[in-house]
């Protein structure tokens, strides 16, 4: 993951903490990558909203953050949308690298990681997002037996240090405000795990796996 040369690398997750939870170390152990943060969602909510602009300023990142619909009913969003949105919001440009969600999700189960890592890869397969390799998030619940935990075969699957892993959980629970006993906090990775696609024809034949 080392580079001499800074990376333009975009993030594109659905909720402002989603940046941090499943990304955040390794943004924040690699600042002079050039970073992007697409956040789908909750743009009008007066509360998530200034916190995942205070943290883009702690992680030295640009950014910004869209209002889909994130209802309690979890509703899809239309394809068409969901897609357009995306692509207004990220800057037109090529990027080494894009990171965003996996399409089974992170845990069980969330629609709105599902729909992202899905509309991600087919802009990416389709030309519409120009990206040199793709990560999705490499984590896991056992079926909601146990909190999500990072896939160790996974393409990459680091150990943060401690210095990055507090500075995270910090993030977390100070700048987000999440309670040290909440889903968040209990949840915050001290690794992080990623599978990579080069090739923009893999990712969409493994997207196929996943029934979409």
């Amino acid at each position: 993951m080392s580079s001499k040369r800074p990376k333009a690398v975009a993030v594109i997750v659905a909720h402002p903490d989603d940046e941090i939870l499943w990304v955040g170390g390794t943004i924040l152990s690699h600042p002079s990558w050039k970073w992007f943060v697409v956040c789908l969602c909750r743009g009008s909510d007066n509360d998530r909203a200034p916190r995942f602009l205070k943290t883009l300023q702690i992680l030295g990142s640009e950014g910004i953050i869209g209002d889909l619909d994130d209802g309690p009913e979890q509703k899809p969003l239309d394809e068409n949308e969901l897609e357009n949105t995306i692509l207004q919001l990220l800057p037109s440009m090529h990027f080494n690298l894009i990171i965003s969600h996996n399409p089974c999700g992170e845990y069980t189960r969330h629609v709105r990681h599902e729909e992202i890592s899905k509309a991600v890869i087919k802009l990416w397969h389709t030309g519409k997002i120009s990206a040199n390799e793709l990560w999705t998030f490499a984590y896991e619940d056992g079926d909601k037996k146990y909190f999500p935990r990072p896939i160790e075969n996974a393409t990459f699957y680091h150990v943060l240090t401690k210095r990055i892993w507090l500075k995270k959980y910090r993030i977390i629970t100070e700048i987000y405000g999440f309670e040290k006993n909440s889903f968040e906090a209990e949840t915050t990775p001290r690794a992080e795990a990623f599978w990579q696609f080069t090739n923009s024809y893999d990712a969409n034949n493994w997207l196929n796996q996943f029934g979409n």
